[in-house]
């Protein structure tokens, strides 16, 4: 039986009366981590595997490395310059002053923060600006610019889906379109990476049973950097009536002779793909993430997506930044032939040199597959030793057959870098792998 108000009151009174309970002792340090299973988190025990084979391996963390200034072709770090092949700089507009005055402009006119959601009354005319250049990009109706290019692809994913749909995805798409499907509650299916009769097997299957379908792909892999079929994922999406998403993180300002991305560099109409995506912390030196397509599409998530409504909008800043950024890469194009070119050199003396690079386009990233998260690990840190800056790949984040070194290039290195990076690699490598498992 229920309390009355007046029976609630007057417990809460008798209560009130009573005087407090003894607090109770406060947990040592080891029964905390036991009460909340910090342990116990999902992949918490490869990573301290992989923390602790480190330390026993006398090898440096490779992660979360201090650089004391701006990254570009070569990076200080620890006082000590380095030549870099572990940002995303890629055609030198991160640090052009025409792209930095734009920001300092901004920042003049409309302060650091939009200071409240777009909504609501965080609307600056930059944002549209950029909104509009995008969607230049792709020949587009419109486009729409977020704070994050991860949630972008979370929120927007997890908006247009629901439990009775299909999401169906490159085995190699980035998590945050793993992540997205799942919070949609579709079913997600992964098809072999890159394989469009896989696709058509799984959309064969599972179509006819979703209410909506998507396809989801990108324009270019971050992990072993080769691109897709586009023409034949758009003919896919349209005989199973499913939406085609392409995520062109890597490929803005790689692909294409003034880097619009895949579909510019294979020759494809846009309109094909339903939804465009991609992120502004790469070629457009800011940060965030934009979604180009339809405007009715637009105008949707613009009153829908959560990721957007209920989030402060982007800074003007940042807004400002990548602005300038396209206006000098369209302006510019000679920066993508440069960068393609570097790309293409160094694919060409990785593999002469008898290094595995997987299926590499050469434009822009560019994988070392050594077979060994331990060679893998070993080998970053003689290439540090040696004055370049490059990230090992290590189990569980790729299979332990793929371990790797990952190089992002950019149109600011020289051909004297690029060589002296193979050299060493090369000469590097032989000794790594004459190293017994631990003391050496």
């Amino acid at each position: 039986m229920s309390l009355t108000t007046n029976a609630k009151l007057a417990l809460l009174t008798r209560l009130s009366r009573k005087a407090p309970a003894a607090a109770a002792p406060l947990p040592s340090n080891l029964d905390r981590d036991r009460a909340i299973g910090w342990k116990d988190l999902p992949n918490g025990g490869e990573l301290a595997l992989v923390h602790d084979a480190g330390i026993a391996l006398g090898l440096e963390n490779p992660y979360f490395r201090i650089h004391d200034g701006m990254a570009d072709a070569e990076t200080t770090i620890g006082n000590r310059r380095y030549i870099n092949f572990a940002s995303y700089n890629y055609i030198g507009l991160n640090g052009d002053a025409r792209v930095a005055n734009a920001a300092k402009a901004a920042i003049d006119r409309y302060g650091v923060s939009a200071s409240a959601s777009r909504v609501v009354s965080g609307e600056r005319p930059i944002h549209g600006e950029l909104e509009t250049a995008i969607a230049g990009l792709y020949n587009a109706e419109a486009a729409i610019v977020m704070v994050s290019g991860h949630a972008t692809n979370v929120t927007v994913i997890g908006t247009l889906l629901g439990k009775n749909d299909l999401v169906l995805h490159d085995a190699a798409i980035h998590n945050s379109a793993v992540e997205g499907a799942k919070l949609s509650g579709a079913r997600r299916i992964a098809f072999a990476h890159n394989d469009l009769r896989a696709a058509e097997r799984e959309l064969v299957a599972h179509r006819k049973r979703a209410g909506r379908a998507l396809l989801v792909i990108e324009g270019h892999y971050s992990m072993d950097g080769d691109l897709p079929d586009l023409a034949g994922f758009i003919a896919l999406a349209r005989r199973h009536k499913a939406w085609l998403m392409v995520d062109e993180a890597h490929s803005l300002g790689v692909l294409g002779a003034s880097g619009r991305g895949i579909a510019e560099h294979q020759g494809v109409d846009p309109a094909g793909v339903d939804i465009w995506m991609g992120t502004l912390s790469k070629t457009l030196s800011a940060c965030g993430g934009y979604i180009a397509g339809q405007e009715r599409l637009i105008s949707y998530l613009k009153y829908s997506a959560p990721g957007f409504v209920y989030s402060v909008g982007m800074p003007p800043v940042l807004a400002a930044a990548a602005l300038a950024s396209i206006e000098v890469m369209l302006a510019e194009p000679e920066r993508v032939a440069k960068l393609q070119e570097n790309s293409t050199l160094f694919l060409r003396l990785a593999r002469a040199a008898g290094f595995e690079t997987a299926d590499s386009a050469g434009m822009a990233i560019v994988p070392v597959i050594l077979g060994s998260s331990l060679v893998a690990a070993r080998l970053a840190q003689e290439m540090f030793d040696a004055g370049i800056n490059v990230q090992p790949i290590l189990y569980p984040a790729v299979p332990e057959r793929s371990a790797r070194l990952r190089f992002f290039m950019s149109s600011t290195h020289t051909e004297a870098q690029i060589r002296q990076t193979v050299d060493i690699m090369a000469d590097a490598v032989v000794r790594v792998r004459k190293m017994k498992t631990f003391g050496q």
